[in-house]
């Protein structure tokens, strides 16, 4: 093991997003890269909004794409007793102090200094105030006062520099005594020694204010890395409106976690022109020095060939577990059907998703074959009898159903009717599928075997 301790510490109010998916998917490979801990904290400060079907649901989705913890998951709500010593230890030192201010009053400084044109913050009226009075207080970290402006060095974005003037006296316990989120998140970063934390650039802004406070409570700061934001097509930042955004709508839409993984991790880091990534292929190539400092676009078009690929190269003994939800939810019988496998490899090329292998699979296990309206009409007509007589007439002499052989009895069937091989296939797949689009007319025949074929046959033989 090295030294390298490194988190994920999602807040329980929500579905897994794609973006924090992606934070912890660079934690988790830079912790394997370096034989590292990847520790996994639930931030649930939030009692509010904080729910057990929210930290359910982004354990489930980790666990859906691989990314296993070394240690945690952690709660933050166990922790209180931690913070509020913390609290106090600032309040004696005289590091932090009792703001008084009501809400009305906060507003009315807000939209004084906007009036005057200066920075909406708190001017720290109450930062030298020695008396208590019986009214509701915040707690707020006092900015120090010796230094004018903070620097750290970013591992991706070089270094960075925070004038305190920007900054204010920071609430870090709120009335209802209840920590808040930049001072427990540095308490415990501190505690857990996580020496390095990989976060969205949307937290850079907190950074300067959690270094203060490491400084004040006597704690070592960690090395930091804000990767680029995840951006919509239009550039904006990715929300609903783009699309899907949690990462167990993909898993519900038919994608594969390899697909998902592979994908995220290529919105803001690269390795040549490489684009396919096995996790084993990730763990050994992944670097930070190779995430870019912009923002990624996320590209479903793009996810949806990674999918595809991994849908053809997959194994099909696996896929076929992964496609039974999704044949249930389509009230598809699979258990007294073909084989599932044969099922799944006839699709692999076809389907790009688990929701459209299912969608292509349905025909293979239903008694009553429905025909599309348009294919009855032109491919089942009266004058196509001869055809379906024949070809059952050359199937059921056909002792196995191989390619080779199912090529010879075709072969026989076009030498007889003076038919092209369109001309032959097209009708009998109607007659088999419904439709007009299906796997190659051999594997078709081949996965429904030889007494599901010629069923489906002879019955289209009695509407004619």
């Amino acid at each position: 093991m090295s030294d390298l301790r490194v988190r994920f510490a999602p807040s329980p109010t929500g579905y897994l997003h794609i973006g924090g998916a992606r934070t912890a998917l660079f934690n988790y490979l830079l912790a394997k890269k370096q034989a590292g801990t990847f520790v996994l904290r639930i931030e649930d400060t939030d009692v509010a909004r904080s729910t057990q079907e929210s930290v359910d649901a982004i354990l489930h989705a980790m666990e859906w794409l691989g990314l296993s913890c070394d240690e945690g998951p952690y709660y933050q709500s166990e922790r209180f007793d931690l913070y509020r010593q913390k609290v106090e230890q600032l309040l004696q030192q005289g590091k932090a102090y009792r703001c008084y201010c009501s809400q009305a009053e906060l507003d009315a400084k807000r939209e004084a200094a906007m009036q005057a044109g200066r920075k909406p913050k708190y001017d720290g009226t109450c930062r030298n105030r020695t008396d208590q009075p019986d009214a509701p207080y915040v707690i707020r970290f006092k900015l120090p006062e010796d230094k004018t402006e903070t620097t750290f060095v970013d591992k991706i974005k070089g270094s960075i520099s925070i004038r305190h003037e920007e900054l204010d006296d920071l609430i870090i316990a709120r009335s209802d005594g209840t920590p808040t989120y930049n001072l427990v998140v540095v308490i415990d970063d501190a505690e857990m020694g996580i020496s390095l934390v990989i976060r969205g650039d949307d937290h850079i802004n907190n950074t300067p204010r959690q270094i203060l406070l490491y400084e004040a409570l006597g704690y070592p700061a960690p090395e930091f890395a804000h990767v680029p934001m995840i951006l919509g097509t239009d550039k904006k930042r990715l929300s609903k409106r783009h699309g899907a955004t949690s990462v167990m709508a993909y898993q519900q839409m038919g994608y594969l976690p390899e697909a998902l993984v592979n994908y995220l991790v290529r919105l803001g880091w690269s390795f040549g022109d490489e684009e396919i990534f096995s996790m084993d292929d990730l763990i050994e190539k992944f670097s930070l020095d190779n995430v870019g400092k912009s923002a990624g676009v996320f590209n479903p078009e793009k996810l949806l060939w990674l999918n595809s690929h991994y849908i053809k190269t997959g194994d099909p003994l696996r896929l076929a577990e992964l496609l039974k939800p999704f044949l249930q939810e389509k009230g598809v019988e699979w258990q007294q059907g073909p084989d599932l496998v044969a099922v799944v490899k006839s699709l692999q090329e076809r389907a790009a998703t688990l929701v459209e292998m299912a969608e292509g699979a349905a025909f293979y296990f239903i008694d009553d074959v429905i025909y599309e309206e348009k294919a009855q009409r032109k491919f089942l007509k009266p004058e196509q009898k001869p055809l379906f007589e024949r070809l059952i007439a050359e199937l059921e002499q056909c002792p196995e159903f191989t390619e080779e052989l199912l090529e010879q009895s075709f072969a026989r069937v076009m030498e007889s009717t003076g038919l092209k091989f369109g001309k032959v296939a097209q009708p009998l797949r109607v007659a088999l599928t419904g439709g007009t689009a299906s796997p190659s007319i051999y594997e078709v025949l081949q996965v429904l075997g030889k007494d599901r074929a010629l069923q489906r046959i002879r019955k289209v033989l009695l509407t004619l």
